[in-house]
């Protein structure tokens, strides 16, 4: 029973991710106005919180209720895997630091100003953070049926 919880309470979190992470690129747009702004604020750090959840649940698999730690270890796809989800967090850094740049402005009742070149890296490193991620279940799905192990 704790597998199939630890299974669902992952893929949850992976589905809440990927939603916030879709929402944040929905909402980000110019000419931004005090409550989209305000928005991307709660989302980024929903997202973030998110995050957490999928590396803590993924972290609970490996230990506790998958294959075994050296299953994964020796597993070429788990190793990318991860460098996959490390590679989306640190691509994720811009945007949160963007939008927490807005705190002051947005504590005065102003609307933060982007200009069109910033608003098209943010939108484009979204989008590659969702690319990114559309790749992470088929690693996933080929690691569950024994491709990518090495040594042992």
């Amino acid at each position: 029973m704790g597998q199939a919880i630890a299974a669902y309470l992952h893929f949850l979190a992976i589905f809440v991710l990927f939603a916030l992470l879709t929402l944040e690129h929905r909402l980000f747009k110019l000419p931004l106005d005090l409550e989209r702004a305000r928005s991307l604020i709660r989302v980024d750090i929903a997202y973030g919180l998110s995050a957490g959840a999928v590396l803590l649940t993924g972290l609970a698999r490996v230990v506790w209720y998958g294959k075994g730690l050296d299953y994964y270890l020796h597993n070429s796809l788990f190793h990318a895997k991860v460098g996959l989800f490390v590679l989306i967090a640190l691509l994720s850094a811009f945007p949160t630091f963007v939008f927490l740049n807005w705190r002051n402005e947005l504590k005065a009742g102003q609307v933060p100003q982007v200009s069109p070149g910033k608003a098209r890296a943010v939108i484009m490193v979204i989008r590659l953070e969702l690319l990114l991620a559309l790749v992470m279940p088929l690693l996933a799905a080929l690691m569950a049926r024994g491709y990518g192990v090495f040594g042992g």
